[in-house]
């Protein structure tokens, strides 16, 4: 028996092994569940990652082809069914998993996905109230961008036209469900920003699954939507659905026909109140016109327009009563100064040094004219000069 063991190459004993995985039918078609790790998006397109347990790790790939078909973002840490074929890699030696399909398991993968973009999304602040527009009150041009065969743009064009069949409806069409659909959808939007198509956008499609509305899920419908400088209203399915164009969108409507109802006023509730401005306006008018006709008549009874000089007249009189009472206080004031001035007059004159001089008294001055007041201030033969009422006597100081 010849016990000597067979030479293979690496390449060649590697090969081997791969034909034998290969040849097993359990191998290739198998499901794993495990916990996303080391997960690597390389410039290929290709997705390279582990899936690992408590215990054990298993090296996997997920080629661009497979991960096109992706409705979620693949994150390290999160807990997913992979589905594939385990295999050798011939040039590493090792065994992998070679993912066509990754499940989010416990969740849906679109609605992982779902909630995955309204994160991301809030956290860019594309839902914050800041951005909303306001919406025209009344709208003169409404586009709708939407599928013209659906049933939602015929409950769309009865209720605008029920309510205010003023304003022009203009229908961009697209597809609302499928691949080709957000970008009709975002390049409708943005078509209508760049010819100033419309003052208002409505947005939608009717009910359906979470897959026929996931077009208004996608990125680029809310991007589009974000960036219209357009007020969008988005009306996507019924009242419980809700999608990421109806956080984007300036406002929600719960289906088409209620974005209807919310994108024109009642004609009705305007004429009704037209009418009350009309029924006020005519109330106002009459206040005014009696005011009016009151203050006229007040002013035909005036004496003024009836006799315009009896005005004069009695301005007149008052003008020659106040030059009265001017005068008298003048004259008053005349008298009482100058009675005033006598008194005055008369205590200077009590006061004159010729009214003592007329008593007999005399003043004595030196040659210079001084005041002498007293004997200390002459000297013998000094020349004196005595001042009487009626003259003045020279005369000689003597001791």
């Amino acid at each position: 028996m010849n016990n000597t063991p067979s030479v293979y190459s690496v390449t060649q004993l590697n090969t081997l092994i791969k034909a034998a995985f290969d040849r097993v039918p359990a191998l290739q078609n198998v499901c794993v569940r495990g916990e996303l790790s080391n997960y690597k998006l390389y410039p290929s397109g290709h997705h390279y990652f582990s899936l690992k347990d408590a215990d054990s790790t298993l090296k996997c790939v997920l080629f661009k082809g497979s991960a096109s078909a992706l409705r979620f973002r693949p994150e390290n840490g999160l807990s997913v069914l992979a589905v594939g074929r385990v295999s050798v890699y011939p040039r590493d030696g090792a065994y992998q998993l070679y993912c066509t399909r990754l499940i989010p398991d416990g969740a849906g993968d679109l609605q992982l996905a779902f909630e995955q973009l309204k994160q991301r999304l809030e956290a860019q602040g594309m839902f914050s109230d800041s951005h909303k527009r306001s919406l025209p009150r009344i709208p003169h041009r409404i586009g709708i961008v939407t599928s013209p065969a659906g049933a939602a743009i015929h409950d769309v064009l009865r209720i605008l036209g029920k309510r205010f069949p003023l304003s022009k409806v203009i229908l961009l069409p697209v597809r609302v469900q499928g691949e080709a659909a957000a970008g009709e959808i975002a390049r409708a939007i943005g078509y209508a920003n760049q010819t100033h198509l419309c003052d208002l956008l409505i947005v939608g499609r009717g009910g359906g699954s979470m897959e026929d509305l996931w077009a208004f899920n996608e990125q680029i419908v809310a991007q589009a939507i974000f960036d219209s400088e357009i007020p969008v209203i988005s009306a996507v399915g019924h009242e419980p659905d809700v999608t990421i164009s109806d956080y984007v969108a300036d406002l929600r409507a719960a289906t088409p026909s209620n974005a209807a109802e919310l994108a024109v006023p009642d004609q009705v509730e305007l004429y009704a109140r037209l009418r009350a401005l009309e029924k006020a306006m005519a109330a106002a008018l009459r206040r005014q016109t009696a005011l009016a006709r009151a203050r006229l008549t007040a002013l035909n009874a005036s004496p003024a327009l009836h006799d315009p000089m009896a005005l004069i007249r009695e301005r007149r009189q008052t003008l020659d009563r106040m030059l009265d009472c001017l005068c008298s206080a003048q004259s008053g004031i005349v008298t009482g100064e100058r009675h005033r001035l006598t008194h005055l007059a008369a205590s200077l004159d009590a006061m004159s040094p010729l009214k003592v001089l007329s008593r007999g008294y005399a003043t004595v001055s030196d040659a210079s004219g001084s005041l002498v007041t007293s004997a200390a201030q002459t000297q013998s033969g000094m020349l004196l000069d005595v001042t009487f009422q009626d003259g003045t006597v020279r005369t000689k100081a003597m001791d």
